[in-house]
């Protein structure tokens, strides 16, 4: 609760003088919610370490434009110039990834996430190890929740995406599917 109230503290602040506001006075806003190091410790929102630039990169501009429709991020990302955008892009792209989240993955789940993977050719996008290239994200030891929710704003048309791939590829998953891609993605080593 600490945390949620220090981060909307911070989002009033930045909005009310954006420009006036140094990289680090902006990135503490960013880490308020993404997390110490880029790692969230909180529900549905993502770890941001080691996320390709370029997705980074996208995912800003398509807040900035209001593309991408979530609030806190729309007002932070909203007097942004294209400069700060790859500023904080490369920022995270440096840092060190999320390490596997939960407990091991259960086999059986796993088991049932690698046939979805390989049906549908996720690793050719998101490379065999998860680790995201270019603009599509890192998805390997990614916060369960926030994979579930992402999943499933791509299959309800909710989020929008760099290109059409991945509104593609998620129309035949089902739910069922998406529970246990998250499962697995998230505790990927």
């Amino acid at each position: 609760m600490r945390m949620l109230l220090a981060a909307a503290l911070m989002v009033c602040a930045f909005t009310i003088n954006a420009r006036a506001l140094t990289f680090d006075e902006r990135l503490a806003t960013c880490l308020a919610c993404h997390g110490e190091k880029g790692i969230s410790e909180t529900s549905e929102v993502p770890s941001l370490a080691g996320m390709p630039a370029n997705f980074t990169l996208i995912q800003l501009f398509l807040f900035r434009q209001k593309m991408r429709k979530v609030e806190i991020m729309n007002d932070l990302a909203r007097d942004m110039t294209d400069d700060d955008l790859r500023k904080f892009s490369e920022y995270f792209a440096k840092l060190q990834p999320p390490a596997a989240s939960g407990d091991p993955p259960d086999p059986q789940i796993a088991a049932r996430a690698q046939a979805i993977i390989a049906k549908n050719r996720c690793a050719s996008c998101h490379n065999p190890d998860f680790s995201g290239r270019e603009q599509m994200p890192r998805l390997a030891a990614q916060r369960e929740d926030y994979l579930l929710k992402a999943m499933r704003e791509y299959k309800a048309g909710q989020r929008p995406g760099y290109d059409a791939t991945m509104d593609e590829v998620i129309r035949p998953i089902t739910d069922a599917d998406i529970v246990d891609l998250a499962h697995h993605l998230a505790r990927l080593r």
